[in-house]
């Protein structure tokens, strides 16, 4: 049967004083966020194209970007929603194909690994965004610390897929040990659907990445091992930790 792949996915806990979900840690993770966001700014350069991602991380970069709009040579987006804002801005955004490559991406996560391995895609633009990140010759991904684990897989695992191939593909996750959720009352920028797959342990993300894109179907998977980051700029009550080069 079907039905369980693709029940809507609700959290029926409540938040309790004291724990992760408290209103003092969300304000916490908020500032953290902007921490690593405002640091990545360090690494805008003149005259550079600027990739631009997607999500509450990256808005917080995009907030503060129009200073530097003006040593920028253009602006490329991951999203529809990541556009809008920049024009909001007075930015101007052109498309990938107008450029030859992308000098800096800026993008967030809602996991990543020491190794730079991350899990992408919780806003639903896993595919534009991997495109972006594969485009550019330099990934800087900006987190809070509650982003880091040692393990990928706490956070679900979203994958992009063709409508007509939805059942097919969950059946998938479900052989390789996941628990696929359909993501209901989404639609993609790319007219897709998308598949939250719970309860993965990714021991290998590279091996994993393969496999799963391999399945027919499977327009994109939101794990970004075979393009991870370049730099992982870690915001944290104690300032912005740099994870590699």
């Amino acid at each position: 049967m079907l039905e369980p792949l693709f029940g809507s996915y609700k959290c029926s806990a409540r938040p309790v004083a004291g724990t992760l979900f408290s209103g003092e840690r969300l304000l916490s993770q908020d500032a953290n966020k902007r921490r690593a966001a405002l640091a990545a700014l360090s690494y805008i350069e003149d005259g550079i194209v600027l990739g631009v991602g997607t999500g509450s991380t990256a808005d917080l970069f995009i907030d503060a970007l129009p200073q530097y709009a003006a040593r920028l040579a253009a602006v490329v987006s991951s999203s529809a929603r990541s556009t809008r804002k920049l024009h909001d801005l007075g930015i101007p955004v052109v498309e990938l194909a107008e450029v030859a490559a992308i000098d800096l991406y800026v993008d967030g996560a809602d996991e990543a690994t020491k190794h730079l391995h991350l899990i992408k895609g919780g806003g639903g633009a896993l595919t534009r965004e991997k495109i972006l990140a594969g485009a550019s010759r330099r990934f800087v991904c900006v987190v809070d610390d509650s982003k880091v684990v040692g393990t990928l897989g706490r956070f679900p695992l979203p994958i992009e897929v063709i409508p007509m191939a939805q059942s097919f593909v969950a059946r998938q996750m479900t052989k390789a040990g996941g628990q696929p959720i359909w993501r209901q009352d989404f639609v993609t920028d790319n007219g897709n659907h998308i598949i939250d797959v719970h309860n993965l342990q990714i021991a290998n993300p590279l091996d994993l990445e393969t496999r799963f894109n391999q399945i027919p179907g499977v327009v994109t998977v939101g794990l970004f091992a075979h393009r991870g980051a370049d730099v992982l700029l870690v915001g944290s009550n104690s300032g912005v930790q740099v994870l590699g080069r």
